[in-house]
């Protein structure tokens, strides 16, 4: 559920020429909700809301509720409060990934194999192989969404354009079940209509920071140098991607296959909680599943990040990269309970009190930095090499056995020592 300025404006006839337009973005519409209506048209043209209990936020809302102000990842209590009449149902996602994998397999494959799988329901396709059967990339929107409407009952919208940027913010302007083509020579035009919030990865806070240099809108970012907007944003890698961005460029390819980023859990505490117990203890719980995940995908990770969201729904993250790859808990924990500490800045005696400063909403743990464990040189950790002991060691190994415990014993007493003395 996209919460991205549109504008009205935007929403036009910029013209039929087609040429060199070969990425098409394509996105469902109120993908969870409109789900939940193809299998219950009872609820079809009703305000419903995906998202259920006090403690958990909106995942997506139909289009008949967002007229209430309701938008994704707002409190479900707060949805309430401005549609009480509104329809709730819990997420099902097993039953929306389903979906999704059968849309991309039955549709979208059907055209091209240069398909860039973004979220469960969007995704970007390079079409210039395939114009050859279809001749014009607007064919194949059409067929796209005629296929989806009639198999799934599900409505999508499609930018057309030359490269992703222009792509995806024409299939935002084009929602809800429309096409929207941007000819090359008319993308920067396109683009300096836009807000500032109008460019996919320009955040509440970045815009502040360039409203702050005078940048109010798209437009005028694009009257800045790259040398000022590297003053503005104190990156050279941001100053070039808004400079391209605001002159309708865009240099990513469309790539298919996209290797898995990043492993998480997190979880909602049922009340708002300031007990570092309560917190570690879940973070225990999904260094676990992230260890466990990492294990079954044969994968390593190098970098380690936690994330904490407080009473009012604001988050933080805080994240570390290792010097060696890991995917045991035995490492994954004690890192992350030293990250929750100095993410908050906790003193010794208020980690021995095992009080924390604020109260905490939600917590999680995420590894990112992944490579497969054949294609990695890494060294046996301790827990490794204990797992790989015999059963039935003689009395040398099982002096080497006792050591090497003690060793680990020493190690994990240096991440937390509030933890350890509250027996975590």
């Amino acid at each position: 559920m996209s919460t991205t300025p549109r504008m009205a404006a935007a929403k036009r006839d910029w013209g039929s020429d087609e040429s060199g337009c070969t990425v098409l973005h394509i996105d469902m519409d109120a993908f969870y909700a409109s789900c939940e209506v193809a299998r219950h048209p009872e609820l079809r043209e009703k305000p419903l809301i995906i998202g259920t209990g006090p403690r958990s936020v909106v995942s997506a809302a139909s289009y008949e509720a967002r007229v209430y102000g309701i938008n994704s990842a707002m409190a479900v209590s707060q949805a309430r409060r401005l549609c009480p009449q509104g329809i709730f149902l819990p997420v099902d996602m097993h039953y929306y990934r389903t979906i999704s994998a059968q849309i991309f397999t039955q549709v979208f494959s059907q055209i091209t194999d240069q398909v860039e799988q973004v979220s469960v329901d969007e995704c970007y396709m390079n079409v210039s192989g395939a114009l050859l059967r279809w001749e014009k990339p607007s064919n194949i929107a059409r067929w796209i969404r005629e296929q989806v409407a009639t198999r799934f009952h599900l409505t999508c919208s499609v930018g057309i354009a030359s490269n992703k940027l222009i792509a995806k913010m024409a299939s935002t302007n084009a929602k809800p079940d429309g096409v929207l083509l941007i000819p090359e020579a008319q993308q920067a035009q396109f683009v300096q209509l836009m807000p500032l919030r109008g460019i996919p990865g320009i955040g509440q806070a970045s815009e502040k920071r360039l409203k702050s240099w005078g940048i109010e809108d798209v437009a005028s970012l694009s009257r800045c140098s790259e040398e000022e907007l590297q003053q503005a944003t104190g990156s050279h890698i941001s100053a070039r991607n808004l400079f391209l961005a605001s002159h309708g460029l865009d240099e990513r390819a469309v790539i298919p296959h996209t290797p898995e980023k990043s492993i998480g859990a997190e979880r909602t505490f049922l009340h708002d909680t300031s007990s570092l117990k309560t917190v570690c203890d879940l973070l225990r719980k999904c260094s676990d599943e992230v260890a466990s995940s990492l294990r079954n995908r044969q994968l390593l990770a190098r970098t380690l990040t936690v994330k904490l969201r407080f009473e009012d729904l604001h988050y933080i993250t805080k994240s570390h990269t290792l010097r060696m790859p890991v995917h045991s808990a035995a490492t994954i924990y004690p890192e992350a309970v030293r990250l929750l500490t100095s993410m908050l800045n906790m003193s010794e005696e208020q980690i021995k009190q095992g009080t924390l400063p604020k109260l905490i909403r939600l917590a999680g743990v995420s590894a990112s930095g992944l490579s497969k464990t054949e294609e990695t040189a890494v060294q046996p950790s301790l827990d490794d090499m204990l797992q790989e002991q015999d059963p039935q060691p003689d009395k040398a190994q099982q002096a080497q056995l006792a050591q090497a415990e003690k060793t680990l014993d020493s190690i994990r007493g240096r991440y937390g020592t509030g933890a350890v003395k509250l027996g975590l």
